[in-house]
């Protein structure tokens, strides 16, 4: 499986580092600069890092209410955060920028990412209006940027928003994985840090094949051994910030309780 060969270990942890709102967002202020958002960043790296995560995948999270055609600043923020952490950065990382699969493809070729996640496949329908991909613009761009090696993490079902006719999960899979050359599909909850449904993880995991499943929200360490009895590994976020909020900033202490108990888990197969 090629994540063992990406992340090292067997049902890798991928946290996620929300950059805090950059320029051109309704959340950052007058007082803000991109240099603090940076060096935020950068102290919310080092505590993932410290507290042992097998790979990082940075995404504006912050840049609420998410544009569904990004905003050439927003591209240019991130490639420079990224860049200026790039000696920091010592486990495999991705980008994500939300809700605009083509800029997230161009962002990880600029800044040599190893994997991106975004919802690549669908028509959805949510509080941003309507959402319609185009999966094959994405897979042409990777192609002609010559990405080989770039990993695709497909959503199977957004966060935020529902599909326009409603499929069973099985079908939705099935003719993605045909279709569509997903590398890893992740399952989510009804909203970042919401907990996915195990029953929806193990229905997506019988009809997947090889293709890898990670639960994609809502793990927590108290839920982690539970979820990864049910998937291949997890994309993890608020669990790591203080007191498990959104809104707060990573601790160390958190990432560290959540991946002792990871490691546990894949020492005993149990918790």
């Amino acid at each position: 499986m090629w994540m063992k060969d990406m992340f090292g270990v067997d049902k890798p942890i991928i946290a996620l580092l929300h950059l805090r709102a950059l320029p051109g967002d309704p959340l950052y202020r007058r007082e803000d600069s991109i240099e603090q958002v940076t060096e935020t960043a950068q102290k919310e790296l080092l505590a993932l890092q410290e507290g042992g995560v097998d790979g990082v995948l940075i995404a504006n999270e912050f840049s609420l209410p998410y544009e569904k055609k990004v905003s050439l600043v927003t591209v240019a923020s991130m490639g420079y955060i990224v860049g200026a952490l790039r000696e920091d950065i010592k486990i495999p990382f991705g980008v994500n920028i939300v809700l605009n699969p083509l800029a997230t493809i161009d962002l990880a070729a600029a800044v040599g990412a190893g994997f991106v996640r975004s919802t690549f496949t669908g028509a959805y329908v949510g509080e941003d209006g309507l959402t319609d991909t185009d999966i094959s613009a994405v897979i042409r761009r990777k192609k002609a940027l010559g990405l080989d090696d770039l990993k695709l993490l497909y959503k199977v079902n957004p966060e935020s928003g529902v599909y326009l006719a409603e499929r069973p999960i099985e079908k939705i899979t099935k003719s993605m994985i045909f279709h569509c050359f997903p590398d890893a599909l992740c399952v989510s909850g009804a909203s970042a840090g919401t907990e996915t449904d195990n029953g929806l993880i193990q229905r997506v995991r019988e009809v997947s094949g090889d293709t890898p499943v990670l639960c994609n929200t809502g793990c927590t360490a108290e839920n982690i051994c539970e979820k990864l009895d049910y998937c291949d590994g997890a994309c993890v976020g608020t669990a790591f910030k203080k007191d498990g909020k959104f809104q707060n900033l990573v601790e160390a202490g958190r990432v560290k309780l959540f991946m002792d108990r990871v490691r546990q888990y894949r020492n005993e197969h149990r918790c």
